[in-house]
């Protein structure tokens, strides 16, 4: 029997078949089939050896580098990129911006019990990297009627998509932001917040975009991340768009972010709260 799971974003197994198909096979039958898949997962191979070549790039190109390392045999799901033993995945591309707005999202992710974690001051100056359409920055914003969001990305596209509905709902204090793949571009020391909603695996350089973040946060200012829980094999999401809670701490120390708590409220995803010291 050939058995195909369909996705509805770059990154999600339609929810919808996997529960036709467990109603056709049985839950037995289809848990056993969903492990011979997870395990057989090219995410879950073992990395491939390094190319001979490590390119160490910073931003400022100081002494302080991270080192990439680029392999020619990788998940097709990569980039064949390397941070810190993690394999960058691919960028969801504006073409999957109706997944952001998927009606099921509410369930899947509770947003809005994500948010109240946040615990924002309505005075707060938040960035939303990885903005997308706006699904949170528009939610967040209503938070903040003596404060503003930043709302970042990279895609042209998805900055067009997202002052559109900026301007449909009438909402002021947003402001759309064309990031690089290296920088935020965000004014420095400005930041009460900066949050990152299932964005940060895809960043390209996340090194130097961490450095520009950390430099535009306010001394004691926080880092937020959420991350598919990349210890849970039963998660439905692919190998490299989760994280697991020890390689995001890794990578926010590297960039002297303090991990200051991880909150299990959500159902799928960690909550990781980080510091800028004062």
């Amino acid at each position: 029997m050939l058995i195909t799971f369909v996705k509805i974003g770059p990154c999600h197994l339609k929810p919808q078949l996997t529960r036709l198909l467990a109603g056709l096979l049985g839950p037995g039958l289809m848990l056993m089939i969903l492990l011979m898949l997870i395990f057989q997962s090219p995410a879950l191979a073992q990395p491939a050896p390094a190319s001979s070549s490590a390119v160490a790039a910073t931003a400022s190109g100081s002494a302080e580098a991270t080192v990439y390392e680029q392999r020619s045999r990788h998940n097709p799901d990569g980039i064949g990129k390397f941070y810190l033993g993690r394999e960058i995945a691919q960028v969801m591309g504006h073409q999957g911006a109706a997944w952001l707005e998927r009606p099921s999202r509410e369930t899947e992710e509770q947003p809005n019990a994500a948010i109240a974690a946040l615990e924002l001051q309505p005075t707060d100056v938040v960035a939303d990297l990885g903005a997308g359409t706006g699904y949170f920055s528009l939610r967040i914003s209503r938070l903040l009627p003596a404060g503003r969001v930043y709302a970042v990305d990279v895609q042209p596209e998805m900055i067009e998509l997202l002052t559109f509905l900026q301007q449909e709902v009438g909402i002021e204090n947003i402001l759309p932001v064309l990031g690089s793949e290296t920088d935020p571009h965000l004014p420095p020391e400005t930041l009460d917040l900066a949050l990152m909603v299932d964005a940060y695996h895809e960043f390209a350089y996340p090194y130097e975009m961490m450095q520009g973040v950390v430099q535009a946060l306010k001394p004691g200012g926080r880092v937020v991340l959420l991350e598919y829980r990349g210890e849970n094999p039963f998660i439905l999401i692919k190998g490299l768009h989760k994280m697991t809670q020890r390689q995001v701490r890794k990578e926010m120390q590297a960039v002297g972010l303090v991990w200051r708590e991880t909150k299990h409220l959500l159902p799928q995803q960690h909550l990781l709260v980080f510091q800028k010291p004062e």
